[in-house]
């Protein structure tokens, strides 16, 4: 049985520090917030698992998330294959996963609800139908084996599955993770419900107007701006075009390496 945690890209331990300030927000939303009807049909893909030699080895990603136990996404999370990947911007989004088709492994009227956090890259030294699961245009989810377990036996390996785009829903709020150095600022934003994958950022000091951010990988988001002295605040747009405003989320005393917390979306 091949396992894939040799996969899995960028594992980047980032600790997050404790949440130090929550601040007023804003929402708009457009006429509906949740993932359309087409999004939330079930589809045909596979998936394999990973099984870390230790469960403190299942860090990190390509999305950014560091640990994945501190930033509340634990064992339910995902790797996907280039095909579901969009170069990162789907990280954070919500699947819902139930085995189908083989009688002998799966686990009968279960499914699973993941977290996109991760890349499975392509492998060219195989065909996409002879070893190259995650290589274009294979849709395949790469899980923890404690997730996989939820829904088939170990044994199954490569298994047929269906799956469909949920909102995510998330306890508390969204925490922005402030890092960098001098006047580049790095955001990582993580915790976000409704859609949960990020589509724009915009960063406002009190001595400014709204900046817009660049997506520098996965959920870190990058700007060069002297906005040290000054309280933060967020725009965040979803990719189902939902906003949310969040004012003053930062003190004007912030500090790199501080993580702060800001209005979470609504979620049906």
């Amino acid at each position: 049985m091949q396992l894939f945690l040799p996969l899995l890209l960028l594992l980047l331990v980032a600790l997050s520090p404790p949440v130090t300030s929550h601040y007023s927000s804003s929402t708009s939303s457009p006429s509906s917030s949740s993932v359309s009807s087409d999004a939330s049909e079930w589809r045909p893909a596979r998936a394999t698992y990973y099984a870390a030699s230790n469960p403190r080895d299942a860090v990190g990603g390509a999305c950014g998330y560091g640990d994945l136990v501190k930033s509340g996404y634990g064992m339910a999370t995902v790797g996907l294959s280039e095909t579901l990947f969009e170069r990162g911007q789907i990280c954070g989004a919500c699947f819902e996963l139930r085995c189908v088709d083989d009688l002998r492994w799966c686990i009968p009227g279960t499914s699973i609800i993941v977290t996109a956090t991760n890349f499975c890259p392509p492998n060219y030294g195989f065909d996409p139908d002879g070893g190259g699961h995650c290589n274009p245009p294979n849709k395949h989810f790469v899980l923890p084996i404690e997730a996989f377990e939820m829904v088939a036996i170990w044994k199954a390996g490569n298994m047929p599955v269906q799956y469909r785009r949920i909102n995510c829903r998330r306890e508390g709020s969204i925490r922005f993770t402030v890092d960098g150095g001098g006047i580049f600022i790095s955001v990582l934003i993580t915790n976000v419900a409704g859609s949960g994958d990020i589509a724009a950022v915009k960063i406002k000091g009190s001595r400014t107007g709204w900046l817009p951010m660049g997506r520098n990988w996965g959920q870190n988001w990058h700007i060069n701006a002297d906005l040290k002295n000054q309280a933060l605040s967020f725009e965040v747009t979803a990719s189902d075009r939902s906003t949310v405003t969040a004012y003053n989320v930062a003190p004007r005393n912030w500090n790199y390496g501080q993580t702060f917390e800001g209005k979470q979306f609504e979620t049906p």
